[in-house]
C-alpha cells in the first residue's frame, strides 16, 4: 500500500513538471471587467511569454485605466464595455471577468466575434448557458469555465479514486460546504445585489462543490431536484457593523440546500453557505458499494480538501480505513493552471480545459435549485438541447 502511494505521489509530480512555452506566437488578450477577480486573471498572464494584454473593457469611467496602471501594463487599449471593444480589436482569446449577470451577454458577443472566452465562474445566473454553449458550438472556438480547483491533485485523486473501481458503483453524495462568517462584500455590493450576481452562495462557493464531486463521477444528467434557499444573515444590518446599508441591497442566497436525482440512481445531498453558526455543515461523502470516501471540508474554500481523505471498505472480510495523504501542489499554481490550460487548448486546436457541456450540468442544478425554492417543490430539471 506505501508503495502503491508512493506511485501516485510520484505520478503527479511528474505531471506538473514546469515546460518551455514557445513565445515565437504571442497570443492577443483582453480581458472583460476589471474588478478584484481580474487581478488574479492579469497576474498569470503576466508570467506568460506568449501573451500580449492589449485591450480592457469596464462599464465604470476610469476603472479600466486605472486597473492596467496599477498592475504594470502599457499600451491597453481600453473601452467603456465589451461590445465597443470587441467591436474594435482582433483579439485570440478574452477573460470574462464581470458580475455575475453579465457572464452570458459577455461570453455569447465574444465567441460570435470568434473569439476564444475563459469565462469565470459561476458560469452564468440561470439557464441562459444554454444560449452560451449554442454560441460556442456555432462558433468553432473554445469555451472554458474559471473552475481551478479542478486542477488541485487532491482533486484529481478524487476523480482517480472513483474511476478506479475501489468504491464500486456509487449510489449517495453529500457534499456542500460553507463559512461560519464570509459574506464577500470587501469589495462592495457586486456579489449580494440580485441586479448583479443573480444568485449568491450558490453561484460563488456551490458551483465549486458541486463540481467536485460531478466531475469525479463523469457528470452523470441531472433529473430532479428539491431546492431550498434563504438570506438570515445578508438580510440584517448587524451583521456589517460599518455598512449597515447594505442590509436592505442583499438580494441573493447566503444559504442553500437539495436533494437532487441523477442519471445512473444516484443521490445528491447538497448544502452550501456564507454564513451560518456552524463551522461546516459537513464533510463530503461518496457512498459506493464496496467503498466509501470522506474528504474533509474546509473552513473556507480554498480549493482543494481539508485534510488526508480515507476511504472506508472491507479488506478480507474485515472493516478498514485507508487514508489518503494530502497532496501538494507542485505547480505553479491553480489560477495559473486554470488559464494555461485554457491557453493551450487556444494555441494547439485542443478541448477545452474546463468544458462546457459539464458545467452546463451544473448550472442547471443551480437553477432548479433556485427554482425549486420559490417554486416549493420538488422540479424536474429541463436542458434544451444544444
Amino acid at each position: 500500500m506505501e508503495k502503491k502511494h508512493l506511485g501516485i505521489l510520484d505520478q503527479f509530480k511528474e505531471n506538473q513538471e514546469t515546460r518551455t512555452i514557445d513565445s515565437s506566437r504571442k497570443l492577443r488578450v483582453g480581458i472583460i471587467g476589471t474588478g478584484w477577480i481580474a487581478g488574479a486573471h492579469i497576474t498569470e498572464y503576466k508570467k506568460m511569454p506568449d501573451v500580449e494584454i492589449v485591450a480592457g473593457a469596464d462599464l465604470i469611467p476610469g476603472k479600466a485605466d486605472a486597473f492596467f496602471k496599477k498592475w504594470g501594463v502599457r499600451g491597453v487599449h481600453t473601452y467603456p464595455d465589451h461590445k465597443s471593444m470587441l467591436d474594435s480589436e482582433k483579439l485570440d482569446a478574452v477573460s470574462v471577468c464581470t458580475y455575475n449577470q453579465a457572464h452570458a451577454e459577455c461570453a455569447i458577443y465574444a465567441l460570435s466575434h470568434g473569439v476564444n472566452v475563459l469565462l469565470e465562474k459561476p458560469m452564468c445566473v440561470t439557464l441562459e448557458a444554454v444560449d452560451i454553449c449554442r454560441a460556442e458550438k456555432k462558433s468553432g472556438k473554445i469555451l472554458s469555465i474559471g473552475f481551478q480547483p479542478r486542477f488541485d491533485p487532491n482533486m484529481r485523486m478524487i476523480k482517480k479514486i472513483v474511476e478506479s473501481g475501489a468504491l464500486g458503483k456509487i449510489y449517495y453524495i453529500q457534499t456542500g460546504g460553507g463559512r461560519r462568517k464570509g459574506i464577500p462584500t470587501p469589495f462592495g455590493t457586486t456579489f449580494i445585489e440580485k441586479k448583479t450576481a443573480g444568485i449568491g452562495a450558490l453561484g460563488d462557493i456551490g458551483c465549486y462543490s458541486l463540481d467536485m464531486v460531478l466531475n469525479a463521477i463523469g457528470y452523470p444528467k441531472p433529473l430532479t431536484v428539491t431546492g431550498y434557499t434563504s438570506a438570515f444573515f445578508g438580510t440584517r444590518p448587524d451583521y456589517y457593523p460599518d455598512h449597515p446599508e447594505y442590509a436592505k441591497l442583499f438580494g441573493v442566497d447566503d444559504f442553500a440546500a437539495a436533494f437532487v436525482r441523477l442519471e445512473g440512481g444516484i443521490i445528491l445531498d447538497f448544502r452550501i453557505a456564507w454564513a451560518m453558526h456552524l463551522d461546516t455543515p459537513g464533510d463530503t461523502i461518496l457512498m459506493g458499494t464496496k467503498g466509501s470516501l470522506r474528504i474533509p471540508s474546509t473552513e473556507c474554500w480554498n480549493g482543494s480538501v481539508g485534510g488526508p481523505m480515507k476511504i472506508y471498505h472491507d479488506v478480507a472480510g474485515v472493516p478498514t480505513e485507508t487514508v489518503i495523504p494530502v497532496l501538494e501542489d507542485k505547480s505553479q499554481g491553480l489560477f495559473y493552471q486554470k488559464i494555461r490550460s485554457f491557453l493551450d487548448a487556444v494555441k494547439n486546436g485542443g478541448k477545452s480545459p474546463v468544458p462546457s457541456s459539464q458545467i452546463l450540468y451544473n448550472q442547471a442544478i443551480i437553477d432548479g435549485i433556485a427554482k425549486s425554492s420559490r417554486a416549493g417543490r420538488e422540479i424536474q430539471i429541463q436542458i434544451p438541447e444544444i
